[in-house]
């Protein structure tokens, strides 16, 4: 028999690092008998949800030109959206899922049907459990997905946005001439606590606010030389 393989992975990073491809792949190798031939393979990394990927639909479209059966590992490795399943069925190209090889249509739309059931759970979930993380206050978001140019902005923005506050513009005024005085920087904040000076958050200097501001007007200074 002739199969076109299909292997799904959620994240480029899985599919870089070989997590879950090598799983799909020792599955689909038990599955497939010394005579069976597969004709080509197309590894995708695409969201479950995503219905339009451009893999997938060429797999099926060789499937088509070759009469071959598209193989896949697992039923959700195709798509966890129901009508996409049955649209996928309607179009008569052969498929067989490794861990349901007697499905017929009916226990592929049951089955179709509970995916999508479990991505709307975890969808649900997910949701839930981000809401409650607003809830606490959490930090959003994952550093590692930020590249070098969108932390420079970011860092560009929250120091334009300290420089033009009224209570750091002072305060950096304060702490400049002060750091000549040769003070460091945990007795310039002591100072300015004295004075009764705030951040622009209205907290209490410490030294690692004053710092970072000494460092911003002492920029600032040798730009204007």
């Amino acid at each position: 028999m002739q199969y076109i393989s299909y292997l799904r992975v959620s994240t480029e990073n899985q599919s870089r690092s070989g997590l879950g491809l090598d799983a799909q792949k020792s599955m689909i190798r038990s599955f497939i008998n010394k005579d069976d031939i597969i004709l080509k393979e197309y590894i995708e990394a695409e969201s479950g949800k995503n219905n339009n990927r451009p893999m997938l639909n060429q797999a099926i479209a060789d499937s088509k030109q070759f009469n071959a059966t598209l193989l896949i590992a697992k039923l959700d490795r195709l798509s966890r959206n129901a009508a996409f399943i049955f649209k996928l069925r309607d179009s008569e190209v052969n498929f067989r899922a490794v861990d349901m090889p007697d499905a017929n249509s009916l226990t592929v739309g049951i089955m179709a049907v509970l995916a999508q059931h479990e991505r709307e759970l975890i969808s649900d979930r997910t949701r839930k459990a981000m809401q409650v993380k607003k809830l606490r206050g959490d930090r959003m978001g994952n550093p590692q997905n930020l590249t070098d140019y969108t932390r420079e902005r970011s860092l560009a923005v929250r120091q334009r946005n300290a420089l033009n506050h009224p209570a750091n513009k002072q305060a950096m005024e304060m702490i400049f001439a002060l750091r000549q005085s040769n003070l460091t920087f945990q007795q310039i904040a002591d100072k300015l606590s004295v004075m009764g000076m705030k951040t622009r958050n209205n907290k209490d200097f410490v030294a690692s606010t004053v710092r970072r501001l000494y460092k911003i007007k002492e920029r600032l200074e040798s730009e204007s030389v």
